[in-house]
């Protein structure tokens, strides 16, 4: 678990959009937004997604996931469910609008671990979020980060550093991101990203 950092704020940030983080693989976004909950366990809340794959040991329906069947994940994309949604190999993932709307409704400020192709998307649906891009220092510090993880394949790194080096290109488009925060310094960067949700609404 992050060191939790300390709370130089209290209560909700003045602007409870939702606010989606994004970022290529080994960069630390998890950890970032893991100390943004531990800093306010009260104001944060990671958006629930739904999956079609089954719940591995340890996961619970409603915490880890919403859990659902094949069919019923495509009824709810018939439905518009879903701000966005994707497949991964044999299995769907998505983020429910109603799960956002729910978690809002109880004055929480929800946070979504998004992949590029569903940034592209909640842009397209219209819904007022927030975008934060995490950035490793350099594309190398990336490559160094996934091979001294130790426990992937040579060619799944390769796949993910092909992806990164799609996700910074689309970084770079104008006005896609409302801030890009450089993960040079852990610290550094989590100071960045908690001003940045707490900013005063200009």
């Amino acid at each position: 678990m992050p060191l939790v950092p300390p709370a130089t704020r209290s209560g909700p940030p003045q602007d409870t959009r939702p606010v989606v983080i994004s970022g290529p693989s080994g960069v630390g976004k998890g950890t970032l937004f893991k100390m943004l909950f531990a800093a306010h366990p009260d104001v944060f809340t990671l958006s629930v997604s739904h999956t079609t794959r089954s719940p591995r040991g340890g996961e619970a329906d409603g915490v880890d996931y919403h859990f659902v069947s094949m069919s019923d994940f495509e009824s709810l994309i018939a439905q518009d469910a879903f701000v966005e949604h994707a497949k991964f190999g044999s299995n769907r993932y998505g983020t429910s609008k109603q799960t956002i709307a729910d978690q809002t409704a109880k004055g929480k400020v929800v946070v979504l671990d998004i992949e590029m192709e569903g940034v592209k998307q909640i842009k397209k649906s219209g819904m007022d979020c927030r975008f934060v891009f995490v950035a490793p220092p350099a594309f190398e510090d990336l490559e160094k980060r996934l091979k001294g993880r130790g426990t992937e394949t040579d060619e799944s790194i390769e796949k993910r550093l092909s992806q990164a080096k799609l996700e910074l290109e689309y970084a770079q488009t104008p006005g896609v991101h409302n801030r890009i925060i450089v993960n040079d310094d852990l610290g550094k960067a989590y100071q960045e990203l908690e001003d940045y949700v707490y900013a005063p609404v200009a």
